[in-house]
């Protein structure tokens, strides 16, 4: 089967992978689309170590082919879409519904595929750039078939982690002033996220002019290519400041964009060893800095939620799916994403 392979030195869409089949507590997926995330791309930059060789993708949707035993809650035929939290469901993190913390859900990896007998990795316990790919029964969430795969499938990292962002991590309230730094797939996400929560001002910074249009459709009141002018917008700083893009500069001023008692939320991905310095006596007016994994999601949860609301007309899906394109073509859409020229880019199979 089909599936894009990185062996440490460069990506390649293979066709000779093999999966194995479910066993206790795990579906086969037959992938339908998967979305090019950043996270993959900074496998293959390095910006995230990870145990080569690895089928990439982890923001996937498609139908249940096969279940293990145990397995009750899909079952073949159905339509679902996929989380990256392989969490046990049974420590004590699971238990407080905080799976995004459970310690089996990260750092785990392991190798479900074979490629000329050899093992391969899976990446983020999802590995989505493949034909069909196995995972646990808790990242299968049952969608309604009415919902198209390449947006469902976005729903599984980008809409997980941004609007998740907002409503679990942030909780940002109604009335309340929020800054977006980075308009790419997930600040999009944590901009919708704003609009739905009810915030009054959201304002994104990009340094790219020609994502306003695209930033206002998902509900950002004003649109800035610097975060200098945020201050002629909130005066006295904002209540919440998301950094999606992961840089240390950009987590400097997020903070300093702060009102009192205002929070700043780090979703960029930086290297593993970069360091961000900011003033001590900045944060003494009850300001914080949050990080927040993968939107503090309960998948089975949210991921239903978000689809009704898509189906409500609430949450933008279709929107974000700026291109679509053939796995085979899986280069192309790599230098669109890396480009900025597409919101998400989608791969089908």
């Amino acid at each position: 089967m089909r599936g894009v392979v990185f062996d440490g030195k460069r990506v390649r869409v293979v066709d000779d992978l093999a999966v194995r089949e479910p066993g206790a507590g795990e579906v086969r997926v037959a992938v339908a689309a998967a979305g090019l995330c950043h996270s993959d791309l900074s496998v293959v930059d390095g910006t995230i170590p990870f145990p080569v060789p690895v089928v990439l993708g982890h923001e996937g949707a498609g139908v249940v082919e096969a279940v293990g035993a145990g397995v009750g809650h899909v079952a073949p035929g159905d339509h679902v879409a996929l989380s990256t939290l392989a969490n046990c469901g049974t420590c004590a993190e699971c238990d407080r519904g905080r799976p995004t913390m459970c310690r089996q859900a990260i750092g785990r990896p392991g190798k479900p595929f074979t490629r000329g007998g050899e093992p391969v990795y899976q990446f983020a316990a999802n590995s989505a750039f493949a034909e069909r790919t196995i995972v646990k029964a808790v990242q299968t969430v049952r969608i309604p078939k009415d919902l198209p795969f390449p947006s469902a499938a976005l729903i599984g990292c980008g809409v997980l982690t941004g609007v998740g962002a907002v409503l679990n991590r942030a909780r940002v309230g109604q009335g309340e002033s929020v800054v977006v730094i980075g308009t790419g797939g997930i600040g999009l996400n944590v901009i919708q996220g704003a609009r739905i929560a009810g915030a009054l001002r959201i304002v994104a910074v990009d340094a790219n002019p020609g994502k306003e249009e695209m930033a206002r459709q998902f509900g950002a009141t004003d649109f800035l290519t610097s975060a200098e002018g945020v201050t002629d917008i909130l005066p006295t700083g904002a209540d919440h400041v998301f950094e999606c893009v992961g840089r240390v500069e950009l987590i400097r001023q997020a903070i300093d964009l702060l009102d009192r008692h205002g929070q700043a939320i780090l979703l960029g991905v930086p290297p593993a060893t970069a360091e961000a310095s900011f003033l001590v006596s900045s944060l003494y007016l009850d300001k914080s800095v949050l990080g927040c994994r993968y939107g503090s999601s309960r998948p089975q949860r949210d991921i239903a939620l978000y689809a009704e609301l898509y189906r409500q007309g609430r949450l933008l899906l279709d929107e974000l799916v700026t291109a679509v394109y053939p796995v085979e073509d899986f280069e192309k859409a790599r230098a669109d994403a890396e480009a900025g020229r597409v919101a998400r880019a989608v791969l089908t199979f």
